[in-house]
């Protein structure tokens, strides 16, 4: 599975820092994580279960950033089925 750009532009945008959000995406359920800074890192994207757990994929980002801060690459890595 890819991201692509309607959901990029959702992850690009800054929520609550350190914590988990569940939304719905078209016909994906979406839970991702955030770091300190309000930024999604961790993406599970899928159908939620019963239990509130998603079946589907799981994908993580990839920021690297120089010495001034400045974002040199910014990605997101498959990392298979959840």
């Amino acid at each position: 599975m890819k991201i692509g750009d309607k959901l990029l532009k959702e992850l690009t945008k800054r929520y609550e820092p350190d914590s988990t959000i569940d939304k719905k995406f078209g016909r994906y359920d979406l839970t991702f994580r955030t770091d300190g800074d309000g930024n999604p890192v961790m993406l599970f994207i899928g159908t939620r279960d019963a239990a509130g757990r998603i079946n589907g994929n799981r994908f993580t980002r990839v920021t690297v950033r120089d010495a001034e801060g400045k974002v040199v690459k910014d990605h997101w890595d498959a990392k298979g089925r959840t």
